[in-house]
């Protein structure tokens, strides 16, 4: 199993989907990385040999990804909700954020629903 930026990449899949269990890396940057290190993408990870593997490390050590790409995600979502912009009261809330209605939708963002029960009629 090839390890690159502290992730197991598995070995029986081709390169340019194994890479995408890397945080960050998706299906273009995993081709880009795989033309820019020399290569084959339908290569499986298992054949590819120590070079191949070396090459690969250093053109994903220059990107951010996984810990670094996180955090300044992270980082980016404070800031937006110290400053109290729109996007960031959402992100507050637990509201989605792109102009989605939230009347009948959006359960994914807010979460199981929490029943209110109705007013006890009373009776004469």
């Amino acid at each position: 199993m090839a390890r690159i930026s502290g992730i197991d990449i598995p070995k029986e899949k081709r390169g340019a989907i194994a890479l995408t269990y890397i945080y960050g890396i998706g299906r273009s940057r995993a081709k880009s990385i795989l033309i820019d290190a020399k290569v084959d993408e339908n290569k499986k990870v298992s054949e590819w040999n120590d070079t191949e593997i070396a090459s690969i490390r250093d053109v994903v050590g220059n990107l951010k990804i996984e810990g670094e790409l996180r955090s300044e995600t992270q980082l980016n979502i404070k800031r937006l909700m110290d400053i109290g912009s729109n996007r960031g009261i959402r992100h507050r809330l637990g509201l989605p954020l792109r102009g989605q209605r939230t009347k009948n939708n959006s359960r994914t963002r807010k979460g199981k629903r929490k029943t209110i029960a109705n007013k006890k009629k009373v009776t004469k």
